[in-house]
């Protein structure tokens, strides 16, 4: 994948170095670039080009985009929103021969006379050399102005439509991330790790390089090396119910023949402009059959997952005066949570541990948001990609960060392979939360008086 990259980089980089040459280089020297002349330069490129002047073009808009300030790159989304959606004169024509004909080709040019100027814009810029990283990144600004500016989402949902084709599963690569892995990729691991951070190059070698653990990649041809998501694997006997053992550099390890579980214990995406692309499915799956093939022993395929949105949702029944699901024993039993050194009494995190395993289960089965989906993101994505809820960990992480998120609370999902498409159709078609006996038993063993209804 590397020569066939580095060879069309440089392909792109020569066509539009000869591009430069056809540009009008004192408009290039602007010390404080405008936005009216970056549209200009928009409207000059989605004019007509040709190869080599294009690609120079868009790679001086992008270089130009990249110099300007906060409030300027608000304002050039601002004139993308404005100015370059469909041509309401070409789509008015479109509409009304097709109404005239009713023909499948008339109906077909009302879909190209509607797209939006944009998306042929972005595609132009895409001729550059980096264009697609320097993309990624337009959208991560553009994401940051999105609450504050609601009207900018058609110019979202424009990058999101690109991005969901150019990275499109049959461009990923999937790569083993192991010490032999150049420099720079491992340098962003560590600062891509999402979940549990990695503390330094030696935390770093013990996920990638010891013989019980994995690390896997997917890459696209475009961002050789930038890894778009990866997924850190622990070999293991059991399934773990907490993560300081997994991280824990002084146990015993395992020889990959010893194993019979793969616990899937961290997934991070790593480029936030692909917000709403999701590689996240594929990789699971391609992952068990890639450690599959190399370990056939292994029988077992779960995750040791957070629980971010536990703490949350828990402190905001506990702030309801007339909250639905607490009883008044429960909150009593919450109290050490308002304690700071709760994580470090053993008392304490008994207490609690026999009260956060029935809430979390309510939580799981029955909690809602309002669209009617689990309230949990991490959930939502498992069961949507066919696991079963297996197991809740009470007292899972309690690093600052568990604490803070999900009171310390993690949970096991299940990658059953003849049962992910039934629990995907399930979760997907009813909403349907598919949970192992265990966790239903949690709810059946609780006596207090909540009902087992969705609630926002």
């Amino acid at each position: 994948m590397g020569s066939n990259a580095s060879f069309v980089t440089g392909l792109l980089t020569s066509i539009a170095e000869r591009g430069r040459t056809l540009l009008d280089r004192s408009s290039r020297t602007s010390a404080a670039p405008k936005v009216e002349t970056l549209i200009d330069r928009c409207d000059t490129l989605l004019s007509g080009q040709g190869e080599a002047s294009g690609a120079a073009l868009a790679a001086d808009i992008l270089d130009r985009y990249a110099r300007m300030k906060p409030e300027e790159c608000t304002a050039f989304f601002e004139a993308l929103a404005l100015a370059f959606g469909p041509d309401p004169a070409r789509l008015d024509a479109a509409i009304r021969t097709y109404e005239r004909t009713g023909s499948p080709a008339d109906a077909a040019n009302i879909h190209v006379a509607s797209e939006p100027r944009r998306q042929e814009l972005f595609r132009r810029f895409n001729l550059a050399p980096g264009a697609t990283l320097a993309l990624v990144r337009m959208r991560e600004q553009l994401m940051d102005v999105l609450r504050q500016r609601p009207e900018l989402a058609v110019v979202d949902r424009d990058f999101a439509h690109l991005f969901s084709s150019w990275f499109n599963r049959g461009f990923l690569v999937l790569r083993r991330i192991d010490w032999s892995t150049p420099a720079n990729v491992l340098e962003k691991i560590i600062r891509y790790e999402a979940v549990h951070a990695i503390r330094d190059w030696d935390d770093l070698r013990a996920r990638v390089d010891s013989p019980d653990r994995r690390c896997y990649a997917f890459f696209h041809p475009a961002l050789v090396d930038e890894p778009l998501i990866f997924v850190e694997v622990a070999l293991t006997r059991e399934t773990p119910g907490a993560i300081a053992p997994v991280l824990d550099q002084s146990r015993r390890h395992l020889t990959p023949q010893e194993a019979n579980t793969a616990v899937f214990y961290s997934i991070s995406n790593c480029q936030r402009g692909l917000g709403g692309v999701s590689f996240g499915n594929f990789l699971i799956k391609q992952v068990v059959e890639e450690i599959s093939r190399e370990l056939p022993s292994l029988t077992t395929f779960v995750t040791l997952s957070p629980v971010p949105g536990f703490r949350k949702w828990l402190e905001g029944e506990r702030k309801a005066e007339h909250s639905t699901v607490l009883t008044s024993a429960d909150r009593k039993a919450l109290e050490p949570l308002d304690t700071p050194d709760w994580p470090e009494n053993a008392e304490r995190r008994a207490e609690l541990g026999a009260v956060l395993g029935p809430l979390a289960a309510y939580y799981f089965l029955a909690a809602r948001s309002p669209n009617g989906k689990p309230v949990d993101p991490v959930a939502r994505f498992h069961l949507g990609n066919g696991a079963r809820l297996e197991r809740i960990n009470p007292m899972g992480d309690l690093s600052p960060k568990g604490v803070a998120q999900a009171a310390g609370l993690m949970v096991n999902y299940r990658y059953i392979l003849s049962d992910i498409e039934r629990n995907h159709e399930a979760f997907a078609g009813k909403g349907e939360v598919v949970a192992s006996p265990a966790v239903r038993k949690l709810v059946k063993a609780d006596t207090s008086s909540r009902a087992l209804v969705p609630v926002s």
